[in-house]
């Protein structure tokens, strides 16, 4: 099974995707869409859904994860963030997949162990769980998606989850 993990933003937008067989994971590919922040908000979209779309047209996930939306002090963040969400959950579902939603605490539980874990400790278990992997903070996150997603999805949990020990 291979899993398109997404961390969404608008200036950044993460992805990482992994093929999961039996209870080992195998990193394929990972990387960041990023927007001009000086552009109109319309063409960073146009950008978030087209290079997400051709990534997975290249490499042809069965399944797709993003990460849920925080809320956030500052209303016009959040909305920015809700739209940048939107398109990259449209790219996926477009293609025909569904698209299941973690929230961010529990990806990092599932990734690190700890809730409140930060973007280092994030990056820091990528590296222990996909050896090899050097990944940017947001490519990291969206990796992490991924393998919650591994852990967490109802075909998954029969199999009884992917990590020793991991949170279902």
């Amino acid at each position: 099974m291979r899993i398109i993990g997404i961390d969404p933003g608008l200036q950044r937008t993460g992805w990482g995707l992994i093929d999961v067989q039996g209870n080992k994971l195998t990193h394929i590919s990972h990387g960041v869409v990023t927007t001009d922040t000086k552009a109109p908000t319309a063409e960073r979209l146009v950008k978030i859904f087209d290079e997400l779309t051709q990534m997975m047209q290249l490499w042809l996930p069965d399944e797709a994860a993003i990460e849920e939306t925080f809320v956030n002090k500052n209303p016009a963040s959040s909305l920015k963030l809700g739209l940048a969400r939107g398109v990259a959950m449209m790219a996926p579902a477009k293609m025909g997949l569904d698209v299941a939603e973690y929230p961010a605490n529990l990806v990092k539980k599932s990734v690190v162990g700890a809730g409140h874990a930060e973007k280092e400790q994030v990056q820091a278990m990528i590296k222990i769980l996909l050896p090899g992997v050097e990944a940017s903070s947001d490519a990291a996150d969206a990796l992490a998606v991924a393998i919650c997603h591994a852990n967490h999805s109802s075909s998954r949990a029969k199999m009884g989850g992917i990590m020793s020990g991991g949170v279902r």
